[in-house]
């Protein structure tokens, strides 16, 4: 998948996907595979569920998450999107082996 990355200097963490893109806090991280690999994880997370409904319920997880937890960090950790994300970045051709719906078996 050939995402166009764009930098975007205020980003409030290292990278972030938007889909079509995929939005990097500075050009260096153009270079860091996993971090462009965990951001086309959550690109094809936002097409298996038609864009809108990935955000609503990505916002949903935290908040659930986030009065479970009483803390920030642990509540976007435990994001089912996040864990799938997480969990595969370091695997560059876990997106090429037809991994659909892969956040669905980590709920």
């Amino acid at each position: 998948m050939k995402a166009p990355i764009l930098i975007v200097k205020k980003l409030p963490a290292a990278g972030m996907a938007i889909f079509p893109f995929i939005l990097l806090k500075n050009e260096r991280l153009k270079q860091d595979q996993d971090i462009i690999n965990h951001e086309k994880i959550h690109l094809r997370q936002q097409l298996e569920l038609l864009i809108l409904p990935f955000y609503i319920l990505y916002l949903v997880n935290y908040l659930i998450n986030f009065i479970r937890y009483q803390e920030h960090r642990k509540a976007y950790l435990s994001i089912v999107f996040e864990k799938e994300a997480y969990h595969y970045e370091s695997d560059i051709n876990y997106l090429k082996k037809q991994n659909w719906y892969g956040w669905i078996k980590l709920l």
